[in-house]
């Protein structure tokens, strides 16, 4: 498992503002922050892909250089990841993407729930590398249904799984349920309170980022 902040960076910055009730008060900018995150965690998952030795042509001559050799699908766990999976997009400019609609079901305060799942678009995954980006790994449980789901489309040659706060509960959930998928998240918090929220968390995210819902 990969932690950004286990080295200090501008990241933390990025976190913190995420973070500040304050400046949460700007979509914009929350959305912009997650964005930021994203790109930072593509590029140290990107450290991981399959390169090529490549020649590029310039003006002058030939350059020698190592090129992905594939571009991976990024699978977004709607609607919190949508700014977040822009980030990973930025950096893999030409990957397919997937996106999925998994939420929790209704469920009184303090009680279990099942995750929902509505929507699905998926490209084939088959060898290829999925990376799965959703910013708040809390339980574990939408995450695992999101995975179960794709694969219906391919077997990934590889896959990783990006959160921006993660909590150890869910970590765990996915590290005993899924060890074939490496984690990488920008912090891990304190804990899950009695509605599964994480502790110090940052709050809804899909309501900061887009507005709340009913």
């Amino acid at each position: 498992m990969f932690v950004l902040t286990e080295q200090s960076s501008i990241a933390n910055h990025f976190i913190a503002e995420l973070r500040d009730v304050r400046i949460q008060k700007d979509p914009l900018r929350f959305r912009r922050n997650l964005e930021r995150l994203g790109e930072i965690l593509a590029y140290e998952i990107s450290k991981t892909l399959t390169y090529s030795k490549t020649e590029v042509q310039t003006p002058l001559g030939t350059s020698k250089t190592f090129l992905m050799a594939q571009q991976p699908v990024l699978a977004a766990v709607l609607r919190a990841s949508l700014p977040f999976h822009q980030g990973f997009l930025n950096a893999f400019d030409g990957a397919q993407n997937a996106f999925i609609g998994a939420y929790r079901g209704l469920h009184a305060e303090g009680e279990e729930f099942t995750v929902e799942l509505e929507y699905i678009s998926c490209p084939d995954l088959t060898g290829k590398t999925l990376i799965i980006v959703d910013p708040m790994l809390a339980t574990g449980k939408s995450l695992e249904t999101s995975y179960r789901s794709l694969i219906r489309y391919g077997i990934p040659a590889r896959t990783h799984i990006a959160a921006a706060i993660a909590a150890p509960e869910g970590i765990k959930y996915l590290q005993d349920r899924m060890p074939e998928c490496r984690l990488w998240v920008g912090d891990i918090d304190e804990r899950l309170n009695h509605n599964y929220y994480i502790i110090p968390g940052l709050g809804d995210a899909g309501d900061l980022a887009f507005g709340e819902k009913l």
